[in-house]
């Protein structure tokens, strides 16, 4: 189950966090692994721990020139492009009426147009590998439950999320439209123990004006009805799924990973 055998995939900031933690667990299910990320160090360390089926490339999602390196150092190191996980996100975790446009323009650009970009830029060599596979090629984009309800930290984090969440169905749409064989699901995490999730806790302290980290990280903890919250291989082994053969029959659907948040 969920097995990734002779499957290529670029990960857009696959260096660490959930990124990270999915690069592993691809590798682990038989996949060569791509790891597109602006912090060089981190991913070539990620890349090297996984040896010779991963490799890293410096990969600024907002670059029609970066995404085309990475697609060329898939196709040529390892054959071909299967899987896109447009995984690289931004959270502001400040109220809308005191970001700048300086602020909301670098938000959009990584958490929107990076994934607009990132679709655009490894389309074709995504046709090109599904034409040659029975059950075609995947596209998972990161998405969040703030991208399915409504977030009171960060209302344009959710709106960028929002954003991803529509794309996603309606790329599956347009691609099917078109004949191609590439299914495109969006996964949403809940609140995952990551340097994104330890700034959901720094933000509802600041916020509240109570400044408690601890606080606020159980009150997090609080909404999660199974008992904890994520971690990044919850969130990965959910990206394995929807990018193998097993989850052949969906596209434009978004799998919720949240502990049930969202449940209620």
């Amino acid at each position: 189950m969920n097995r990734l055998d002779g499957k290529v995939a670029l990960i857009s900031g696959g260096s660490r966090g959930i990124g990270g933690a999915t690069a592993k667990v691809m590798v682990e299910a038989g996949a060569k692994v791509v790891i597109g990320d602006v912090l060089e160090s981190q991913g070539k360390e990620t890349a090297q721990a996984l040896g010779d089926n991963a490799a890293f490339i410096r990969l600024d999602v907002t670059s029609e020139a970066d995404w085309d390196a990475a697609v060329a150092l898939a196709e040529e190191k390892f054959g071909g492009l299967d899987i896109l996980v447009n995984n690289a996100g931004l959270f502001l975790g400040r109220d809308f009426m005191d970001v700048s446009m300086e602020e909301w323009n670098k938000l959009a650009a990584v958490n929107m147009t990076g994934v607009w970009l990132g679709t655009k830029q490894c389309v074709d060599a995504l046709r090109r590998a599904g034409e040659k596979s029975p059950k075609g090629s995947a596209i998972v984009n990161l998405a969040s439950i703030a991208g399915l309800v409504g977030s009171e930290l960060d209302p344009l984090y959710s709106m960028t999320k929002g954003g991803v969440t529509l794309f996603t169905k309606s790329t599956a749409l347009n691609l099917a439209r078109k004949g191609y064989k590439i299914r495109v699901n969006s996964i949403h995490p809940g609140v995952i123990q990551t340097d994104m999730g330890d700034q959901t806790f720094v933000a509802r302290a600041e916020q509240t004006g109570s400044n408690d980290v601890d606080k606020a990280r159980d009150v997090a903890l609080s909404t999660h009805p199974i008992g904890r919250l994520g971690v990044p291989d919850d969130i990965a082994n959910g990206i394995v799924f929807l990018a193998s053969d097993d989850s052949s029959f969906m596209t434009g659907s978004g799998m919720v990973v949240d502990g049930g948040v969202t449940a209620r």
